[in-house]
């Protein structure tokens, strides 16, 4: 047997995936949220794999609900395993080898999957000075998962890993050195997990090796960023010591001059925890234009709302800026790929973002930009000197090979 838990866990809330890794499908996957609040819901979904003739295999998904006490996570882990054996698969016939855990930051010091012990927790706790909205979520999931299936190996999968081959002048900001190298200040990145399947993933579409390819990848959802990477190696992404630099995002403001926050300081007398709200939870698409969805944007503006029509292009904007850098940083580009929820399903966005490369051979097709494709798909035209690319990202499938990659 080859099934891994994969377990994504917030200070309120966590997600989970059972996978079968001999077949890399998903069993169940479930949500458990409100945990420490009133009314504490879990929804678990099985899903049923059946295998026609033509043309694919079909799946088939029965979804059930419960409401409950969750006073903390292990409450959290209990409702479900409670989902599990009330409504499967049953883990006594499809028993996890390995739980992989999703953890946001795991700064200078972890470059790859790690394997759980209590100095690894310790570790990871430390760290919450750099995301202290991310990992100390991320640990108490750890830690319910570990009294929970207390005899089979975790790992932390961190989404700065991928992101540690980065060269010392990208990951370096020009601020006094012992200052930055006391209070771990530098540029780490996010999305790892996701730029490293997507990345790999385009290059199986294409027939390549990865290590052959210069590739950019917009990971575009709520939170977003876009990375370049050569020969499979991260040399450039837009988030830096936080997920708040660089793109503009559903609430976040991505690059800013960092005086505004000053001026914002003295002129309007806000505080500390004030701008930390303002930039990431105020601004982005919703301080512009009201909304943090793409679809509510993209139908205001075609409505003719001046305001929605600004953040539109605001974010294109941004997208195009960061194209043209890693363009000049990579030397050229094999392969642009877009994922996550916006740069899979928004076709607007996607064309917006292409239409000034021309000069660096990007073409693209609008019947194929347009068409909804399940799976990876081009979108470029067959003479486009750049593959473009919508692959789905499926960072939970990632996590889980790193996780069976790591324990053997």
């Amino acid at each position: 047997m080859s099934i891994v838990l994969v377990v994504n866990s917030g200070s309120s809330s966590f997600k989970y995936q059972l996978l079968d890794m001999a077949t890399e499908r998903v069993l169940a996957s479930g949500l458990v949220e409100r945990i420490g609040e009133d009314g504490g819901i879990a929804t678990h979904t099985v899903r049923f794999h059946a295998e026609p003739r033509q043309p694919a295999p079909t799946v088939l998904e029965s979804t059930h609900q419960i409401e409950r006490s969750i006073p903390d996570h292990a409450a959290g882990f209990a409702a479900m395993l409670d989902a599990f054996a009330q409504h499967g698969p049953s883990l006594h016939d499809h028993p996890p080898v390995a739980v992989g855990h999703r953890v946001v930051h795991g700064g200078a010091r972890f470059f790859e999957a790690t394997p759980i012990t209590d100095l690894i927790e310790i570790n990871i706790d430390e760290l919450s000075v750099l995301a202290p909205l991310h990992n100390p979520g991320a640990l108490q999931g750890i830690r319910a998962a570990r009294r929970a299936f207390a005899d089979i190996p975790h790992v932390a999968v961190f989404d700065t890993a991928f992101h540690q081959t980065l060269a010392p002048a990208s990951y370096t900001y020009a601020i006094d050195r012992e200052l930055a190298e006391r209070h771990r200040i530098r540029r780490y990145g996010f999305h790892g997990t996701s730029h490293a399947y997507v990345s790999a993933k385009a290059a199986e579409f294409l027939g390549r090796d990865v290590a052959d390819l210069k590739q950019i990848v917009f990971h575009l959802g709520n939170g977003a960023s876009v990375a370049a990477i050569d020969g499979g190696r991260s040399v450039e992404t837009s988030m830096g010591l936080t997920p708040l630099e660089g793109l503009v995002m559903g609430t976040r403001s991505g690059d800013l001059d960092p005086a505004v926050l000053l001026h914002l300081a003295r002129r309007a007398s806000m505080s500390i925890d004030d701008l930390d709200r303002l930039l990431n939870k105020g601004s982005g698409i919703l301080g512009l234009a009201g909304v943090t969805d793409m679809r509510d944007l993209s139908a205001r503006r075609e409505a003719g709302d001046e305001a929605a029509g600004l953040a539109f292009d605001v974010y294109i904007h941004r997208l195009r800026t960061y194209a043209g850098a890693y363009l000049a940083q990579l030397g050229g580009v094999d392969v642009i790929a877009f994922t996550a929820g916006v740069g899979e399903n928004s076709a607007e966005v996607r064309a917006a973002a292409m239409e000034t490369l021309g000069f660096a051979g990007v073409a693209l097709d609008p019947e194929r930009n347009a068409a909804r494709t399940r799976g990876p798909h081009r979108i470029s035209t067959d003479d486009s000197r750049v593959e473009v690319l919508v692959v789905p990202t499926n960072e939970e499938l990632e996590i889980a090979r790193q996780t069976l990659a790591v324990t053997g």
